[in-house]
């Protein structure tokens, strides 16, 4: 009893004691160091990984979860890959990259050209509204300056069949169209470029004349006299031809030279 009253002793039981609560609480506080470093950890790991397969214009995209877990998301670019597999599978004519790339690629694998063929693809040149191009499928023709495509994935909508195109161009070389709206309206789009037709068969051979060929070819010449319009004219009866003196990509190729005086 007098051991106990000693204040040395008194001092001695408490250090004992505040030594084994310390101890009991260590666990807890390494486990939530644990915790807390695990979770900066996954905060750190938040970085996006991407893919891009410029052929088909998919794109994969990994997001991050919780706790350094990770999120699949597949996007597709939706007009490369729906313009470029739609025309390999509705045509005879297999190549590789962007719309845009089709006229370069096709150079020694097929015959390109000026005049439109059923079954040959119209290959629109890339601008800044469709940066990557666009190709369509040619199925027949009204006349010279009108033929009619199946397509996907033009003005944001899925597979069209049967769409007219206009060709506006002044030496009816098909360097410039204007692509249906609305049928219903007759309405067409913007001019757009375009670097010609690639065909289903190899560079240097002859066309083969089919039937759907041959009578493309007689309603082509049919209807060859065409009246000329404004390029923001109207119907698809006045063939929306457009002046060499209207046409924006000729407006200025011919401009008259003045002679400088002295």
């Amino acid at each position: 009893m007098d051991l106990l009253r000693t204040s040395g002793f008194r001092r001695l039981v408490m250090a004992t004691l505040t030594v084994a609560a310390t101890n009991a609480l260590l666990p807890s506080a390494g486990q939530a160091r644990t915790r807390h470093v695990g979770h900066k950890m996954a905060n750190r790991h938040v970085h996006s990984i991407s893919f891009n397969v410029a052929d088909h214009g998919y794109h994969t995209h990994y997001a991050p979860a919780y706790y350094g877990r990770w999120v699949r998301q597949n996007h597709y670019s939706s007009h490369v890959i729906q313009c470029v597999a739609f025309a390999k599978a509705e045509s005879a004519i297999e190549l590789r990259g962007n719309a845009g790339d089709w006229w370069y690629n096709a150079a020694g694998r097929y015959a390109r050209g000026f005049a439109p063929e059923v079954g040959s693809v119209l290959n629109f040149r890339p601008i800044r509204r469709m940066p990557l191009g666009h190709v369509a499928v040619v199925t027949g023709a009204l006349n010279s300056r009108v033929i009619t495509i199946d397509q996907s994935h033009w003005g944001q909508s899925g597979i069209s069949r049967h769409v007219r195109v206009v060709d506006v161009s002044p030496d009816n070389d098909w360097s410039a169209v204007r692509v249906e709206l609305n049928r219903e309206k007759g309405s067409f789009g913007s001019i757009y470029p375009t670097f010609g037709f690639i065909y289903p068969r190899s560079e240097g051979s002859s066309a083969v004349l089919t039937a759907s060929a041959e009578r493309m070819t007689v309603a082509a010449d049919a209807g060859s006299e065409v009246a000329e319009a404004p390029e923001d004219v109207g119907t698809i009866e006045q063939n929306y031809r457009a002046p060499r003196r209207f046409h924006p990509m000729f407006r200025h190729r011919h401009a008259p030279r003045h002679k400088s005086h002295k």
